[in-house]
């Protein structure tokens, strides 16, 4: 079973668990609802303490429901709450009607959702829809959301921001912009993937006082690696190690003008701990290659026979930055697809391959929703808009392991959401979500890096799954190291990444 702590689960998984919860023999009528009301007036009074006039937005349903507990609560508390909710779709007996009633036979108001003015409130709270929204806010709610978002007020959501799909991470109308969100019993993917990471802020679970057991037989949607936990997965060296035992990598890129991209995946792999790294690229720039970083061995290749002779000689290669579709690339392109040798493909190598697709069972695929979308044959916005159906549609169709980049970076392999206990240094499980990066990250040649990193991990002996999730946290920890390093998000630079990334390690893996 995949602890509560690590788990990402969509809304079917979260009506399991709700279920499960109410289902303990110590949970009675409405107590998960008072329980989620009081974790929201503790995240107000944790993160804005000096707030004295607190706004509610209520919906129609059990989120709504939290909402009439937290302003009861609140104005118990002393606070000044301002409450604007619509009509109710719940029966009279439900959680959230009796909340409801509650709140106005303790003397609460509630104003119709026409009248609400975000100056009366200094925070907002949005409980209008939580997880079981499926439909793009284009009515009076969104009406509302957009006034909020104008303000500049800051807001809690309670469970997700209302517009927000909680399965996919996907925004397809209005949609709250919270500074925090509080999500109750178990974190949601939609909260740590695509659009969704936009409008969730920080991201705190309440666990309700919930016991572990009511996850055990609950399948989540992915596994959440965030910024501490893969360290200790990262390959071991014994004390009398050489670099032969840290593998040979290859990396195949770099056509005339286009010569960046291979370097800083060369530099990154080395930087990740590969034991070689040879270069081979366009022989109009292979003698000055590895000027700044001699460390990089570089060959010139002009015909897929040159590059035939170095990949019998290496580990692992990494194919596609710089590139190119033109024929020098294509070529070198269909020469590495075809010498069996485990592969990490990247940038042209993507679109190469979806001119001409194929499967294979060692590679690791590595799209940006672009890349995908090609390989799809989709727009990116279809990319985007589920990101997790793409991801598993990408691994199931070309085999291997594919990584989708971008907020809330996904990996799956074929066998993904086979077995929830499956082995996640080998394959099969949910999908695993990989947080911790930042908007700075997203810079020319940043996933060149990546690419190396996980080319070398494969270099190291790990799995293909195992270098795809540790790879993209080792990034995004290289990325917070250099913003703390620069004293700023802005400005970082894809070979800085690249440097980082030995401090972003730490000492757990020697």
């Amino acid at each position: 079973m995949i602890p509560l702590t690590s788990a990402l689960y969509d809304s079917e998984g979260m009506r399991a668990l709700d279920a499960a919860g109410m289902a303990l023999p110590e949970i009675v009528p409405g107590e998960l609802m008072e329980r989620a009301g009081a974790a929201l007036l503790a995240a107000v009074r944790a993160h804005w303490p000096a707030v004295r006039r607190l706004g509610i937005l209520c919906g129609p349903g059990n989120n709504g429901g939290d909402g009439y507990v937290l302003a009861r609560l609140a104005a118990q508390a002393g606070l000044d709450v301002r409450l604007h909710g619509g009509p109710s779709r719940a029966r009279p007996e439900s959680d959230g009607r009796q909340a409801h009633r509650r709140w106005i036979e303790h003397g609460g108001a509630t104003a119709p959702l026409e009248a609400f003015d975000p100056a009366d409130a200094e925070l907002w709270v949005d409980c209008l829809f939580g997880i079981g929204l499926e439909r793009p806010l284009h009515d009076a709610y969104g009406e509302v959301v957009e006034r909020l978002n104008a303000s500049g007020r800051p807001v809690l959501a309670a469970d997700i921001p209302s517009g927000v799909n909680a399965d996919t991470g996907a925004v397809p109308g209005p949609a709250v912009r919270a500074r925090l969100t509080v999500t109750m019993i178990a974190d949601k993917l939609g909260l740590r993937t695509g659009a969704g990471v936009d409008c969730a802020g920080s991201v705190e679970v309440a666990r309700l006082d919930l016991p572990e057991q009511i996850a055990r037989g609950v399948m989540p949607r992915a596994r959440h690696l965030g910024p501490e936990g893969w360290r200790a997965r990262l390959p071991a060296r014994r004390p009398g190690a050489h670099k032969g035992d840290a593998g040979h990598v290859l990396v195949v890129g770099g056509a005339p003008g286009f010569s960046g991209a291979a370097r800083l995946t060369a530099l990154a792999a080395l930087r990740a701990g590969a034991g070689r790294v040879t270069l081979a690229t366009h022989e109009d720039h292979a003698a000055w290659a590895n000027a700044d970083r001699p460390e990089i061995m570089v060959r010139a290749v002009r015909a897929p026979a040159d590059l035939l002779r170095l990949a019998r000689q290496v580990d692992v290669i990494a194919a596609g930055p710089g590139l190119g579709t033109e024929e020098w690339g294509r070529r070198l392109w269909h020469a590495v697809a075809d010498a069996g040798v485990p592969l990490v493909v990247d940038a042209d190598a993507l679109n190469l391959l979806a001119a001409t697709p194929r499967q294979m069972d060692s590679w690791v695929l590595t799209p940006h929703p672009g890349e995908a979308g090609r390989l799809l044959n989709r727009p990116a916005s279809e990319v985007e808009a589920d990101r997790p159906a793409a991801v598993l549609e990408l691994a199931q169709r070309f085999g291997g392991v594919s990584l989708l980049k971008g907020a809330g970076t996904l990996v799956a392999d074929a066998d993904a959401d086979a077995d929830a206990d499956a082995d996640p240094d080998v394959g099969g499980g949910p999908l695993t979500c990989v947080t911790g990066g930042h908007a700075g990250m997203a810079v020319p040649g940043s996933g060149d890096v990546l690419t190396g990193i996980i080319v070398a991990l494969r270099a190291q002996g790990l799995e293909a799954r195992a270098a795809a999730e540790i790879g993209a946290a080792w990034h995004c920890a290289a990325g917070q190291v250099l913003r703390a390093r620069l004293g700023s998000w802005r400005g970082l630079l894809a070979g800085e990444l690249a440097d980082a990334l030995p401090a972003a390690a730490g000492e757990e893996g020697a």
